[in-house]
C-alpha cells in the first residue's frame, strides 16, 4: 500500500547540483567553466558588470500603458436619460441636469449624445450636441439651445 512514509521519486528526477571550483577530479576542473582570465573569470567579478546599451536602459524604465489626453472631456448625457428623467414640455438645462444627478461637474461642459430614443418634447440647453441627438430632439418636437462654455461655472444642487 502506498503511504507517505514509502513514497519514492523516480530515478533521474533529482539532478545533482553542479559543483564548480572543486578541483580537476570534479570533471569541471582548472577553470571551473569560467573560461580564461578576465573580470568574469575572477571571484565576484560578474556582479560588477552591467551592459550599457540602449536596450537594457529601456528595459529598466517603468512603462505606463495607454494614452492620457491632456484635453478634458465633456460630461455626457444620453437621450435615454432625458427620456427617463424629464416630463413632456420640460426645460432641460445645467441646473436641472445636476439636480437629477445626470451630471456631477460642469467644469468641462455638457454634451448630449444620441444613445437611446426620445419621444418627449423637451427644450434642451447644453454646451454641445451630436448631430444625431440634435435631429432626434427636433423630430420629437423639442428645441435645441447651444450655450457658450464659460470657465468653471458654479451651479449648486438645491
Amino acid at each position: 500500500m502506498l503511504s507517505l512514509h514509502n513514497l519514492q521519486t523516480k530515478p533521474g528526477v533529482n539532478k545533482a547540483k553542479k559543483r564548480v571550483g572543486r578541483g580537476n577530479a570534479s570533471g569541471r576542473g582548472t577553470y571551473s567553466t569560467r573560461g580564461l582570465k578576465g573580470q568574469k573569470a575572477r571571484s565576484g567579478g560578474k556582479s560588477g558588470l552591467t551592459a550599457r546599451s540602449m536596450k537594457s536602459y529601456l528595459l529598466g524604465i517603468p512603462k505606463t500603458r495607454g494614452f492620457r489626453s491632456l484635453t478634458a472631456k465633456m460630461a455626457i448625457v444620453n437621450l435615454k436619460d432625458l427620456q427617463s428623467q424629464f416630463n413632456d414640455g420640460q426645460l432641460v438645462n445645467l441646473r436641472t441636469l445636476i439636480k437629477k444627478g445626470l451630471v456631477q461637474s460642469l467644469d468641462n461642459g455638457v454634451k448630449i449624445l444620441s444613445a437611446g430614443s426620445l419621444t418627449k418634447k423637451l427644450t434642451v440647453e447644453a454646451h454641445a450636441f451630436s448631430e444625431s441627438a440634435k435631429k432626434a430632439i427636433e423630430t420629437a418636437g423639442g428645441k435645441v439651445i447651444v450655450i457658450a462654455l464659460r470657465p468653471v461655472e458654479k451651479i449648486e444642487k438645491k
